[in-house]
Parts: C-alpha cells; sequence; structure tokens
C-alpha cells in the first residue's frame, strides 16, 4: 500500500524561480511556510488607489532630492530618502519559508533602487502599503500587519477602497484610522510626505473624462 507523504514545501528562492511560471505570472501568489497561496485577483478601486500613492509617493521624493533638507539627508536610516518597490517578495520567515508581496514597501539604503527589478529580498522596508479591496483581502489582514511590524516595519497603511479610509499602523503606537475628510502623514518615515484621504482613492481624471464622453 502507498501513501501520500507530506507536500514538498518550497524555499523563497523556489518560489522566485517558478513564481513566473503560474498562472498570471504569480502576480497573487505568495509562500506561506512552504505552500503557494492564491490569492483573488484585486479590483479595479485596487488599481487606483495603488496609482495615486504611487504617484503622490513618487513625486514627494522627486522633491526632497531637488530640495534637501538640513541637515543633509543621510545614506539611509532616519532621514534619507530611499525609493518605492511594487509587488516586491519579502521574505519575512525562513524554515520553513513565508514570502509576502505587499503592493509597496519602501526602502532606505546606500544603494537607490537596489531591489527594483529583484523578485525577492531579505531586507526589511521601513514602509509597507496594504490595499484591502476586497473581501478576500480583508481576510487576514490584521495578522498580516502585526506580522509586519513583528518583521521590524516601522510603519503599515492599511487603504480600504470601500470604506474611504486610511488605516496607520505603527511600533509602540496607537493605530489610527483616518477619513476621507483627513489627511495621511508620511511621518516618521517619510517625513514632509502628505496626502488628503480622499484622494487616496479619486478616480484619476483622464479616467472621469472619459467616463464623460
Amino acid at each position: 500500500m502507498t501513501g501520500h507523504g507530506p507536500p514538498q514545501l518550497l524555499s523563497a528562492e523556489e518560489f522566485a524561480e517558478r513564481k513566473l511560471d503560474l498562472p498570471e505570472g504569480g502576480r497573487w501568489f505568495e509562500l506561506v511556510r512552504g505552500e503557494l497561496v492564491q490569492h483573488e485577483p484585486p479590483d479595479e478601486a485596487h488599481g487606483t488607489t495603488l496609482l495615486n500613492l504611487s504617484k503622490a509617493i513618487a513625486e514627494h521624493l522627486q522633491r526632497v532630492l531637488a530640495d534637501p533638507p538640513v541637515p543633509p539627508l543621510t545614506k539611509g536610516g532616519q532621514g534619507g530618502v530611499g525609493y518605492a518597490c511594487f509587488e516586491l517578495g519579502l521574505v519575512v520567515a525562513r524554515k520553513p519559508d513565508t514570502v509576502r508581496t505587499p503592493p509597496i514597501s519602501y526602502f532606505e539604503g546606500e544603494r537607490r533602487f537596489e531591489f527594483t527589478d529583484s523578485l525577492l529580498t531579505d531586507a526589511v522596508p521601513r514602509l509597507v502599503v496594504e490595499i484591502v479591496s476586497t473581501k478576500g483581502r480583508r481576510i487576514g489582514i490584521a495578522s498580516r500587519v502585526e506580522a509586519w511590524l513583528a518583521h521590524g516595519v516601522e510603519a503599515v497603511w492599511v487603504a480600504d477602497p470601500h470604506d474611504r479610509r486610511v488605516h496607520v499602523y505603527r511600533r509602540n503606537a496607537s493605530p489610527q484610522r483616518l477619513a476621507e475628510h483627513e489627511t495621511l502623514l508620511g511621518r516618521p518615515v517619510l517625513p514632509g510626505f502628505s496626502i488628503k484621504v480622499a484622494d487616496v482613492f479619486a478616480e484619476p481624471s483622464w479616467w472621469r473624462g472619459s467616463m464623460e464622453r
């Protein structure tokens, strides 16, 4: 009589090697304790929220680079100028390996854009952005936030396009729940960054124009 053994667990590196061969290039897959987990694809509101936050962060970093504060910016750490990565696999546990892929992760370090073209990194970002655009993505978000903070991430922003709020979590600080009329501030990770919560979820002007035609 033959039996079935336990499933073969993947390492983070094996997951990265196989990811592009998975459905839709593996975009909605993560590795949890060595096993593949497929998440439901996000809805249109997810893309709008991601676009708005990405644009706002990029514009903020361009302003900082053009007009650095005094004293001069450091290479990494508090006050450094970093960069955002999108759908980058972050190794949050080993043996068995877990790889999470948030929509946005923000890094600082001596080598800017070090992980921009990577599929995977063991490095810890200063900021992680999660977007809970579907019911499936809301399930387990509390444990994901807790895991990010335990992993060493300084701040986690959870954007909810359907209740149009942004939840801000920081280590050793009380959570914030920001409504549309309030402003999301980047400190301490992105000092000087700000965006109205309503603008986080606003449809792009080009989209509104196409709908009116």
